[in-house]
């Protein structure tokens, strides 16, 4: 589970990140990155629509994202803020094929080079 501190709350940081950060794209996921001050924590923030599927698949699909955030946590540069957009689909994906996809989007966004758009 990801602490307080690595957690997005904000209406307005989602609201920041998703029209201002950096956009990278996969099958199932789209991920918006910026940076905000060296000093402060990694943070993570996660919009599941309700086109994802009824309440149960997507709590399923926002507990995966948290727990694969959680797995590269400590790999992002601090500062770093990411939030994560499910896209519908992502509830029928199987926890492979999304850690994959997010494994891919945040390995992009370190490496700095774009995603094909799918």
């Amino acid at each position: 589970m990801l602490a307080r501190a690595n957690r997005l709350v904000s209406a307005d940081d989602y609201r920041r990140l998703v029209r201002r950060g950096r956009r990278f794209a996969a099958p199932h996921a789209l991920m918006y990155v910026a940076t905000a001050t060296s000093t402060s924590p990694v943070r993570f923030g996660f919009i599941v629509p309700k086109s994802v599927g009824v309440a149960v698949q997507r709590n399923l699909v926002r507990r995966r994202m948290k727990a694969i955030s959680h797995e590269y946590l400590d790999g992002l540069q601090d500062g770093t803020e990411i939030v994560f957009r499910a896209l519908p689909g992502a509830a029928q994906s199987g926890w492979d094929s999304l850690r994959s996809e997010i494994a891919g989007l945040l390995d992009a966004a370190s490496t700095d080079r774009r995603v094909p758009r799918p």
